[in-house]
């Protein structure tokens, strides 16, 4: 197995499969309403909604950065208040976090190997560390959903 199969298998565990933190961002947000997901039990914290969007946006600026492309960050950090709090908007908002894996999915397997050497400009951290920066984020920020989840549905 080379080292973009095995990246894979790191996103696809993160989000559905065993991952060895054994909560999957999938299965979480399966169980979370769009009212749990928009409530704040932490002032001036973030809800899960918001994380989410957050981790959407910025796998898809690591994407577009892997991808050659040099982008500035938002002032806010990708964190914006949720305006529309319906439960289709929440499982729009899922979808959209599904088809970020789909992409990641998709390029990990057309990606060569080669460019995990390559530097983004802007930090000069490589496209390698890169990619494993976002699993990191996903997994960090999985665990805050965790805990509010908790907070929000004892």
């Amino acid at each position: 197995m080379n080292e973009s199969h095995r990246i894979q298998s790191l996103f696809t565990d993160l989000y559905h499969g065993h991952p060895w933190i054994d909560v999957t961002l999938e299965d979480t947000l399966s169980r979370i309403t769009a009212e749990q997901a928009a409530q704040r039990p932490i002032k001036n914290g973030n809800t899960i909604w918001e994380i989410v969007n957050h981790m959407i946006a910025w796998r898809k600026n690591v994407l577009k950065r892997v991808q050659g492309e040099v982008l500035e960050t938002p002032s806010n950090n990708y964190i914006e208040k949720i305006k529309d709090t319906s439960e289709e908007a929440w499982q729009q908002t899922l979808e959209t976090l599904e088809r970020t894996q789909k992409e990641w999915l998709y390029f990990l397997s057309t990606f060569n190997e080669a460019d995990f050497i390559n530097k983004y400009p802007v930090n000069k951290l490589t496209y390698y560390q890169h990619i494993h920066g976002i699993l990191q984020h996903d997994a960090y920020h999985l665990g805050q959903i965790v805990l509010l989840a908790k907070i929000t549905n004892p």
